[in-house]
């Protein structure tokens, strides 16, 4: 049931757990001001009246700066942990992201003291699945999580560029704080963020000097020159080496968006299936292919 609270009643303890982004939150604010806030926040009130926010922070920050004092919100019930449990399993509109979910798993572990398998039963999940997000946290030093979760460092950047590299015992913790520490909040792109990430942890003794002085501009600029050698290569190779690209670029999109709760309709499973039954008609002899192809380049 939807009430109307005074926004100065709202306690904002989960509001770290949540990922910010000054571009969405732009859109939202200039939406709140012509059509005022549409959809209802979502939170905990405890038996003492006590309001824990669980949803909407974006909106909230919205009401502060627009001078918005009363706002519609839901109460979950009363239940710490179990309002936590229900946000994540209706959160289909605009569902938590990975680590979203993460930071909350991590709470209803170390705070209310659940096991795996409760969670996963009450998510209707799989207890790999409630383990998976547990790991994840587990990589980022509290630093990282702190720069990715202000909306400094991308998510997308984190797991499928950072985590490869921090699982490298070679590299240790305080480099990735530094190397996050010298890209985030620079409005870098997310392949501007990778050709640097692999030129300082990859790449040459000059290059992560100079990288280390602040000067990235320099840095993407070699990069991307070596990127350019590719010309070097024949029509069929650079052919190739684009379709690789695409290759590895989508399998990410796709490892992490079939992970999303808002995908599942009956419309979408039929299709899915068809299309995935055919990937892995040829996964087997698509591994074989790429694995040859990457000894024969090794070895030259």
């Amino acid at each position: 049931m939807v009430e109307k609270i005074e926004i100065i009643n709202l306690d904002l303890r989960y509001e770290k757990f949540r990922l910010k982004s000054k571009k969405i939150e732009g859109a939202l604010l200039a939406s709140i001001i012509e059509h005022d806030i549409q959809e209802p926040l979502k939170g905990i009130t405890l038996e003492d009246e006590t309001k824990i926010l669980l949803d909407g922070f974006k909106r909230y920050r919205c009401a502060k700066k627009l001078n918005i004092g009363i706002v519609p919100y839901i109460s979950f019930g009363s239940d710490e942990p179990l309002g936590i449990i229900k946000l994540i399993r209706t959160s289909i509109a605009r569902p938590l992201t990975i680590l979203e979910q993460a930071k909350m798993i991590d709470e209803l572990q170390k705070v209310h003291g659940m096991a795996h398998g409760d969670i996963a039963d009450l998510l209707q999940k799989s207890k790999s699945w409630v383990s998976m997000r547990a790991g994840i946290l587990g990589e980022m030093t509290e630093y990282v999580g702190k720069r990715v979760f202000n909306g400094d460092f991308p998510v997308y950047s984190f797991m499928y560029t950072l985590r490869k590299f921090i699982r490298m015992n070679s590299i240790a913790k305080k480099e990735i704080d530094e190397f996050v520490k010298l890209v985030a909040g620079k409005g870098l792109s997310i392949r501007d963020i990778n050709l640097l990430a692999n030129g300082f942890f990859k790449g040459s003794d000059d290059l992560r000097q100079q990288i280390k002085e602040g000067n990235i501009t320099w840095g993407l600029d070699q990069l991307k020159k070596s990127s350019i050698r590719t010309t070097e290569c024949t029509s069929a190779e650079q052919m190739m080496l684009k379709d690789l690209e695409s290759v590895q670029r989508y399998m990410q999109k796709i490892t992490y968006g079939a992970r999303a709760d808002s995908i599942g309709s009956d419309t979408f499973q039929v299709q899915a299936s068809l299309l995935v039954q055919g990937i892995i008609d040829i996964m087997d002899n698509f591994m074989i292919a790429v694995r040859d192809l990457y000894d024969r380049c090794e070895q030259a």
